[in-house]
C-alpha cells in the first residue's frame, strides 16, 4: 500500500497531481471525467472518496481550495497523534500549506518536500517552526519515544516559545539533551524524582509506568525487548494477556515496548504474529545458532530437547537488547514464557 494519496479537482490541478504522483510514488485520485486523461483513480464525490480513503494513507495532498479540503476532512479527524499529514496547494504549486499534523504526522516536512518539487513556497504556521525553536514532540519522535499524554505537549512547547525554563527528568539521557546545547532552550535538570516541582512545565522520560501530573509530559522511550516463547497454536489473546500482565506486575510501560523476539522456528507462529501486530511492534527472530552462545539465568533442558537451544525468551531478549542483564527473567504460564531486557 502506498503511503501518499493525492487529490485534484481541475484539469490543471490534475496535471500537477500526475507530476507529483510520479515523483512521490503516490496514488492519484481524480474526478471521473479527468481520470482517464491523467491516469488517476476515478471518483464522483470528493466527500465520498475522503470518507473511504482518509484513514488509509498517512500522507494526504490536496490540490484544491483550503476551504473545500477543511470541510471534506473535518468529519474524519480524531486526534493530533493519529491524524494523517494533510497538505494543501494551489493548482500552480506556488503555495504549499501544511494544514494538519504538522509535527507528529509530518505535514511540515511533506509541505517542504512538495514545494521542492513544484518550485513553490512551503507555508508553515506551527509556532515552534516559525520561531525556530525546539519542538518537544518532534524531538520525541526522532528519539523513537511514545508520548503518553499528547495534550501536555502544549505546555512544554508553550514554555519554550515564551523563553521559560522547563524541567526534565531523564536519568539515562534518552532525549540526548545533556550532551548538547540547544538554542533558546533553558533546562532545569531533575536528577531525583523527589525534586520534581509539581505544576511547572516539565518532561519526564521513563520506561516505567507513570501517571502524568499537571503540566507534565511523559515520554516512553521504545527500549524494552520482550522475548517470547510459546507452545504451538497458542492463541494471540493469551500471548497478549500474559505479556501485558508481566509488564504490569513489574511496573513497566507497554508504550516502551520496542519489539517481540523469539526463535526462528517460531517465525510463522500465528499467535506471535498477531500479538506483534496488536502491539504495533515487529517480531524479530533469531536462529538456534545465534542463541547457542548466549548465557541465560534460567536454561531449560526441556526446551533444549525439543528446540535445540536451552533458552528462547531470555536468550532472544538479551541478544536483541545487546546486554547481559534482564529486567525481568523468564516468567511463564502454561503456554507462554516472557523475559524482558532493556536496550541501552
Amino acid at each position: 500500500m502506498k503511503e501518499t494519496a493525492i487529490y485534484a479537482l481541475t484539469n490543471q490541478g490534475s496535471r500537477l497531481g500526475r507530476h507529483l504522483a510520479d515523483q512521490l510514488q503516490s496514488d492519484l485520485f481524480l474526478p471521473a471525467h479527468l481520470s482517464k486523461s491523467f491516469g488517476g483513480i476515478p471518483f464522483d464525490s470528493l466527500m465520498d472518496v475522503i470518507a473511504n480513503q482518509f484513514s488509509h494513507y498517512p500522507r494526504q495532498i490536496f490540490i484544491a481550495a483550503t476551504g473545500i479540503v477543511v470541510r471534506a476532512i473535518a468529519p474524519h479527524l480524531t486526534s493530533k497523534d493519529q491524524d494523517p499529514a494533510v497538505v494543501v496547494l494551489d493548482q500552480q504549486g506556488d503555495f504549499v500549506i501544511s494544514l494538519l499534523s504538522g509535527h507528529l504526522g509530518g505535514a511540515n516536512e511533506l509541505a517542504r518536500e512538495v514545494a521542492g518539487l513544484t518550485g513553490g513556497k512551503a507555508v508553515i504556521t506551527t509556532g515552534t517552526d516559525t520561531a525556530g525553536v525546539l519542538s518537544i514532540d518532534i524531538l520525541a519522535q526522532k528519539r523513537n519515544m511514545s508520548i503518553a499524554n499528547i495534550e501536555a505537549v502544549k505546555w512544554i512547547n508553550g514554555a519554550i516559545l515564551a523563553g521559560d525554563p522547563i524541567q526534565i527528568f531523564d536519568p539515562e539521557d534518552r532525549l540526548g539533551l545533556k550532551t548538547q546545547d540547544v538554542d533558546n532552550l533553558t533546562i532545569e535538570w531533575v536528577e531525583k524524582e523527589e525534586n520534581w516541582s509539581m505544576g511547572y512545565p516539565g518532561v519526564w522520560v521513563t520506561w516505567g509506568r507513570k501517571k502524568p501530573g499537571l503540566k507534565e509530559l511523559v515520554l516512553h522511550p521504545r527500549c524494552l525487548i520482550a522475548g517470547i516463547g510459546c507452545n504451538r497454536g497458542t492463541p494471540f489473546q493469551e500471548i497478549i494477556g500474559f505479556i501485558t500482565d508481566t509488564f504490569n506486575r513489574n511496573s513497566l510501560s507497554l508504550k516502551s515496548l520496542k519489539c517481540l523476539t523469539t526463535i526462528e522456528a517460531k517465525k510463522h507462529e500465528k499467535g506471535l504474529l498477531d500479538a506483534a501486530r496488536e502491539f504495533g511492534a515487529p517480531l524479530i527472530t533469531f536462529s538456534a545458532s545465534d542463541l547457542d552462545s548466549i548465557e541465560v539465568p534460567n536454561p531449560s533442558g526441556t526446551v533444549k530437547k525439543y528446540i535445540g537451544v536451552s533458552s528462547v525468551c531470555e536468550a532472544t531478549a538479551l541478544l536483541k537488547a545487546g546486554t547481559d542483564r534482564l529486567l525481568v527473567p523468564k516468567t511463564k504460564n502454561r503456554n507462554v514464557t516472557v523475559a524482558i531486557a532493556l536496550e541501552s
